[in-house]
Parts: C-alpha cells; sequence; structure tokens
C-alpha cells in the first residue's frame, strides 16, 4: 500500500567549527590544537573561513596582551555575536586571554556568546561543542599556517616577575612540556610535510627547570635536530637573565638549527630594567649580546623594546636609542608602552604622554630601519639557502635561516624567470637590497 504526500524531513546539518584566530604564535598554536581535537571527533572545521554559514559554531580564540589586542578581541566578538542575533551564524564561543582575564566583565557586556572559556579550559569546550577531549591526539594539530612551518610550543605560562607583563595572570606559571612529547609531536608534523619548527614559549630559556631540575633547552633542540625531516629549527622569545650557553653550543653543533635568535630585551637604562623588575643590568645585556656573538658570529639577533614605560626620563629613552645605534641588532621590533591592569607597573604613574611614546617608537625604528639597509646592502652578491613561504602577485616570497615568518626580512624572487615551489628550500643569489627586503635569482 501506498501512501499519498508523505512528507520527507529535511537531512538535518551538522554544525562547522569556524575558528578564529587573534594575538600571538602561541594562540596559533593553541587553535591548531583545538583544530586537531575537532578532527579527531569527525566535525568539520575551518579556520577563519570568509564564507559564513547559518550552522557555524565560531569559536574566538582571544588575545588579551595590551590595549590594541584586547580591541581587536572585542571588535571581533561583538562582530560575531551581531552575526548571530541576524540569524547568520548558530553559536558563538570565546576563548584564549582576554576570556581568561576578563571573563566577568565580557559576560556582563557582551551577554549572548554562548559560552566564555579561559586559557587552560580545552577539554570544556569541546564538550560544549559535541566533541571529547582524545588524549590519544597529543601532539597532533591542524595547521593553519602553511605547512612547512609550525609554531611549536614546548612550555605554557611564565615564572618571570616583569613588572609591565600580564602574561602570567593569563597563562599562570610555567609548565614544560616533556621532551618524549614534543619528540612525538615533531615526528607527526615531519610526516605531515613540516621542515621548520619555530620554537615558541614565553621563556624558552627556562624549558626544563620545574620537570628535570635544570635548563634543558639545548637537549631538547639535539633531539628535536634528529628528526627526520626538520631542516630548521629557530628560537624565539629567549630571556636574557640566566641565558643557559650551552643552546649556542647546540646551534653550532647542528646544521639545522638556525643562527637566530629572539631575545626580547626591553630596555638598557639601569634605572628602567630595575623597575621592570627585570633581573638584569645594562652591563650585563651588553655583555651578553658580545658572548651570543663572539660564540656564533653568524648570529642573526632579534630583540623587542618598550617605549614610554612609567618614568621614562628623557635620558633613559637617549641612552636606549644610543645602544640601538651601537649594538646594530639585524632585527628589532619596538612597542608603545600599555598600562595594564593588575601588573606592578599598573602602580606606577604612567607618566609618558602617548604622543611621545610614538615619537620616540618612530625614532628608533627609523635608526633600525637604516641599519637594517645597510646590512642588507653587505647581502648583495652572497648567496643564501631560502625557504619559499607563498606567492604574492608575480613574485614568489621566501626567507633565509635568518627570518622569522610575519616579523622579518623576506626574499622576492620574479615568478616569470624563477619558478619554485612553495614549500621548497632553494639557492638564491642576492641581486639588490632593500631595507626590509632581498631581491635575488635561483641558483640553479
Amino acid at each position: 500500500m501506498r501512501t499519498k504526500n508523505r512528507k520527507v524531513a529535511p537531512p538535518v546539518s551538522t554544525p562547522r567549527v569556524n575558528v578564529v584566530t587573534l594575538g600571538c604564535s602561541k594562540n596559533i598554536h593553541d587553535s591548531e590544537v583545538l583544530m586537531g581535537q575537532l578532527k579527531g571527533n569527525q566535525m568539520e572545521v575551518v579556520h577563519e573561513a570568509s564564507n559564513i554559514q547559518a550552522n557555524d559554531i565560531v569559536v574566538i580564540n582571544t588575545c588579551g596582551f595590551i590595549d590594541n589586542a584586547k580591541q581587536e578581541s572585542i571588535d571581533t566578538i561583538l562582530q560575531y555575536s551581531a552575526l548571530k542575533e541576524e540569524g547568520k551564524i548558530n553559536k558563538v564561543i570565546v576563548t584564549g586571554c582576554l576570556s581568561e582575564r576578563y571573563k566577568p566583565e565580557l559576560q556582563s557586556e557582551i551577554s549572548n556568546v554562548d559560552a566564555y572559556f579561559g586559557t587552560n579550559d580545552l577539554p570544556e569546550l569541546l564538550t560544549t561543542i559535541g566533541a571529547d577531549y582524545r588524549h590519544e591526539l597529543l601532539g597532533e594539530r591542524l595547521l593553519s599556517t602553511p605547512s612547512h612551518f609550525s609554531y611549536f610550543k614546548i612550555a605554557e605560562g611564565c615564572n618571570r616577575p616583569c613588572s609591565f607583563c600580564a602574561i602570567p595572570l593569563m597563562r599562570g606559571k610555567h609548565v614544560s612540556k616533556s621532551i618524549d612529547d614534543l619528540v612525538k609531536e615533531a615526528k607527526f608534523l615531519a610526516s605531515n610535510g613540516t621542515k621548520e619548527l619555530i620554537l615558541i614559549a614565553q621563556d624558552l630559556t627556562y624549558y626544563g627547570l620545574d620537570i628535570y631540575g635544570k635548563r634543558n633547552l639545548a637537549d631538547l633542540l639535539r633531539y628535536l635536530s634528529d628528526v627526520e625531516g626538520i631542516e630548521w629549527i629557530r628560537l624565539q622569545y629567549a630571556y636574557p637573565s640566566g641565558f643557559p650557553m650551552d643552546i649556542l653550543d647546540a646551534m653550532n653543533e647542528r646544521s639545522n638549527i638556525c643562527n637566530y635568535l629572539d631575545m626580547p630585551l626591553q630596555h638598557i637604562s639601569d634605572s628602567m630594567l630595575k623597575s621592570m623588575r627585570r633581573g638584569t643590568t645594562k652591563q650585563k645585556q651588553i655583555d651578553l649580546v658580545n658572548q651570543i656573538r663572539d660564540k656564533v658570529p653568524d648570529i642573526a639577533l632579534r630583540t623587542t623594546l618598550i617605549c614610554g614605560y612609567p618614568g621614562e626620563t628623557e635620558q633613559d629613552y637617549n641612552e636606549m636609542l644610543e645602544w640601538v645605534e651601537e649594538t646594530r641588532f639585524d632585527r628589532l621590533g619596538c612597542f608603545t608602552y600599555s598600562h595594564e591592569e593588575k601588573t606592578h607597573a599598573h602602580t606606577l604613574t604612567d607618566d609618558v604622554p602617548q604622543q611621545e611614546k610614538e615619537s620616540r617608537v618612530e625614532q628608533i625604528m627609523e635608526v633600525q630601519q637604516g641599519i637594517s639597509y645597510e646590512i642588507n646592502q653587505e647581502k648583495i652578491g652572497q648567496t643564501f639557502k631560502v625557504l619559499v613561504d607563498r606567492v604574492d602577485g608575480s613574485y614568489f616570497i621566501g626567507r633565509t635561516e635568518y627570518d622569522s615568518p610575519e616579523v622579518d626580512n623576506e626574499v622576492v624572487l620574479d615568478a616569470k624567470t624563477d619558478y619554485v615551489r612553495i614549500g621548497d628550500f632553494v639557492e638564491v643569489k642576492v641581486e639588490r637590497a632593500e631595507d626590509f627586503d632581498l631581491y635575488g635569482k635561483v641558483i640553479k
């Protein structure tokens, strides 16, 4: 017997999770771990998809470090909560540093967000989405970067007492990952095409003290260096106080550990370093830079500085400017001081006007631009191993071992004459140079 006009229920649309990442490379890593877990739960997951869908669950991984980053995070939450109100997406979930730091305020001010989570709430976040935290996926990630390089987080949190920094409030105390777990993760990444590991943590040089009773970064580097398929290992965020010189021995021993070190020094004036609670002095920092360069003469040193910290006098600033001119860092970033709640520096008077802060930053960056130009001019005629990152119009863009993605110099190749593949290493002879770009040809 046939039933007439039987209605067929429409198919149930399974939710898609769209992960939006804000802030630093550590947030990129955390988003990739989240996406790996979701994929392991057989869920559809995308990263920062432009084509929004009505069944989307949007997870926003926020930054709460300084004022500009906090504002970007809030604007992004408001943008997606408005889309939810309009019925264009299904749910909005917020995680990361901003919601770790300001969860009650956010819940009060932006109440139509479905859930707020902190930096260490991954299992609870997954449960809310309808997934389970799977321990067997340890070390497995869904990369949001090009597959040939990966940000590789070796520790979480920070034990340093820096007066201006809110990271310990959001990320907690330093917790190192074990060498065994990190080697397992490196092997997984290498098996999926990763050639460069960019080691990140709030403080790389503290690695191992909590679980091995000693600074153990050098041993970790050697184990990672042995992983087949890893051709570059890069160090970011090394703290100057208590710097373990044996990592430079590992750098000299192993050709796949890049001659590159990112070591944020923040200032050079003794009065500023003391107020910042950096645990070092002007002379110690000068000596450390000289010792590093003596031990690895070919090293590229990157640092970051802060202008306009409370009490920074014209003399303090001029001392830092003169030091930048004399030291000639290969790479340098400079930022205006941000007065962060619940930090020690917040008890001080934020007494340098914003315009003066910005003027000081601009002057230092102008000096650094000239230094970078001069250093790059010396590279003309030299040949470098270059990792090809992307295509930009009619050019391929790559990097040398002395450059990290996003923040450092780039190598530009004319795609009309040099056809290469993204993710390949090529030998490039530099033909001309600008302040932050090298232009060259592939040596066949």
